[in-house]
């Protein structure tokens, strides 16, 4: 089988050793991915935009693999704020109400910087 990265440019990349996606087959496994335009973060405050922004984000990345949102079978998505649970699942049952992966909502207590409140994992099988 071959292997296809998606890399973004991230400088981090290279530190960290990782892609944003990787796809082996059929199978297409995206990272943990925070809210990001042009480099800088979606409305600090508001946790239902940075969950937008990463479905949005996300998708566009399914999309250059062959895929979509419909593909998606598992989301794990990890927050600060736990008790704003319901603000982050009117955007995630907005892209997935009809499609319905498995997923869990875990809180942290610390994403890579305190900007971010929210960070969602993808894995998406083409053909499922």
């Amino acid at each position: 089988m071959s292997r296809q990265n998606v890399l973004t440019g991230s400088p981090w990349e290279d530190k960290m050793g990782y892609c944003r996606a990787v796809k082996i087959g059929n199978i297409i496994e995206v990272s943990g991915t925070v809210a990001i335009v042009d480099g800088e973060t979606v409305r600090a405050d508001d946790i239902t935009a940075q969950t937008q922004n990463i479905l949005t984000r996300v998708a566009d990345v399914l999309a250059g693999l062959g895929a979509s949102m419909s593909d998606v079978v598992r989301t794990r998505m990890f927050t600060t704020q736990i008790h704003r649970w319901e603000e982050i699942a009117l955007a995630h049952g907005a892209v997935f109400r009809d499609i319905k992966p498995t997923t869990s909502l875990y809180e942290v207590s610390a994403l890579i910087a305190p900007e971010f409140l929210i960070e969602i994992e993808f894995t998406a099988v083409l053909g499922g």
